[in-house]
């Protein structure tokens, strides 16, 4: 089954990389947010990726998102794919509200062991594991590179927040694990605890991330807690940690999941979203990548193909500039970059990286001359198409220059055009896509009809 395990293009500035989702700059009031297949537990991401979580979480946040508009604004604008959000940019406040309902998890454990104080707040004697508290418990963290549970005079004290603020967070949390609770309960569900995550927006707070999804949430069956509070499992991720805590070695958790531990995953993310909002959330054949820079070119928010010009120096620029031209005269986004295979060719696997993690078709350009080792190690490094076109000064500089283009080692297949106009146009052909397939088909034509349009007039000019 295939997965998105990143989500990048060179035409929108990826601001940051979470654990989870990957945000993008659309511009300064607005960020893409993209809900990756990846997968936390215990402070670091596993290898393995699990098909359908990005959308799960995806669509079920922006579905709670509608169902609390009345408790408190959030910063979503619109979905642009199922696991692509457009939202605005707010100021972040760097707490998570933790809402408890019961005694498990982590304070669960550490009840156990005798700890009677949460983040300020406590806890009485004589609790059973997984038993209800009378009153959700608010139990704050913070979010930094460790996060750390806090109270909330220490909030005030460190300045995180304002005690106003803090008292408004609070109030809007309760309400929307109250909210959260009643929707769950109808669906036969128990909200055990979850965490919510708020922002400033010109002074208002927003809700922000998300909300009642498998990884933000504790969630367990209504009927199964009847039989048996003790033994009930969660409808969340963890179930994919105590696999990892079952086959701890060493002190160290596995980095990787079997093939059965990633299929009953799947299924546990798809059953809960569907069991929440009533809709079918069915696997495709189709990359998520593809469809995500489809469904990004027509939101406008990218076209739908790059082209990076990668120059020895900058030198070469009115020699890109042509082919820029070309390419974006086209509806193709052209990148300009200066890399030298020679002399700092330690940052061509970083660039190369950049672009061949790119949701949306791409190619590279390499502009060097002399001895062009560009091309060559472009070729060597990316996975897309690679041409040379050497800024060649005179037909001598091609003569003595242009073998050094031409001879690539085996598996390095570079390609070489002499002239910019040319270059550019077999790189956009190297993109395969439909729309310039029709375009190219049509000029194809034209240019036939011409030469034969030609050949006619010429021929009755001789026969005149």
């Amino acid at each position: 089954m295939n997965v998105l395990q990143t989500a990048s293009t060179p035409q929108l500035q990826t601001i940051h990389r979470g654990k989870v989702r990957d945000s993008l700059r659309v511009d300064a009031a607005t960020r893409l947010l993209v809900v990756s297949d990846r997968l936390s537990a215990f402070d670091r991401v596993l290898d393995t990726p699990i098909p359908l979580k990005g959308e799960v979480l995806s669509r079920l946040a922006n579905w709670w998102f509608e169902q609390t508009t009345d408790i408190v604004p959030n910063h979503v604008l619109r979905a642009v794919d199922s696991v692509a959000t457009l939202v605005r940019e707010v100021e972040p406040i760097r707490i998570e509200m933790v809402v408890r309902g019961y005694l498990t998890g982590s304070m669960g454990r550490a009840y156990a062991a005798g700890a009677r104080t949460f983040c300020g707040a406590a806890v009485p004697d004589g609790l059973a594991p997984n038993a209800r508290f009378p009153q959700p418990l608010v139990t704050p963290t913070t979010k930094e590179k460790n996060d750390r549970e806090i109270s909330p005079a220490e909030i005030v004290s460190e300045g995180w927040t304002t005690a106003e603020r803090y008292a408004q967070m609070r109030e809007i949390a309760l309400r929307l694990f109250e909210r959260g609770t009643r929707l769950l309960a109808e669906k036969g569900l128990i909200l055990v605890d979850t965490k919510y995550e708020f922002g400033l927006l010109d002074g208002q707070l927003v809700l922000i991330d998300e909300i009642h999804t498998p990884d933000s949430s504790r969630m367990w069956d209504q009927a199964a807690y009847d039989r048996d509070p003790a033994r009930v499992e969660a409808h969340d991720k963890e179930y994919v940690r105590a696999w990892l805590r079952q086959n701890r070695k060493n002190g160290e958790y596995p980095t990787a999941l079997p093939d059965d531990v990633v299929r009953e995953t799947t299924r546990r993310y798809v059953d809960i979203f569907e069991r929440i909002t009533g809709e079918r959330l069915a696997a495709t054949d189709e990359y998520p990548r593809a469809r995500l820079a489809r469904n990004l070119a027509r939101a406008g928010l990218i076209k739908d193909g790059f082209v990076a010009i990668v120059m020895g120096s900058k030198a070469d620029l009115e020699h890109a500039n042509k082919m820029k031209a070309v390419i974006e005269a086209h509806g193709i986004y052209a990148d300009l970059r200066v890399a030298s295979a020679h002399k700092n060719g330690e940052d061509l696997p970083a660039l190369v990286a950049e672009y061949d993690a790119a949701v949306e078709p791409g190619a590279l350009i390499a502009v060097a001359g002399l001895s062009n080792g560009l091309g060559g190690a472009l070729a060597a490094n990316s996975c897309l198409p690679v041409i040379s076109c050497p800024p060649f000064k005179d037909g001598t500089d091609l003569l003595l220059n242009l073998n050094s283009s031409l001879m690539m080692p085996s598996q390095v297949p570079a390609m070489t055009v002499v002239r910019p106009q040319e270059a550019a146009l077999a790189a956009l052909r190297a993109l395969n896509l439909p729309r310039l397939k029709d375009r190219f088909r049509a000029e194809i034509t034209e240019m036939k009809a011409g030469l034969r349009r030609a050949d006619a007039e010429v021929r009755e000019a001789a026969r005149a």
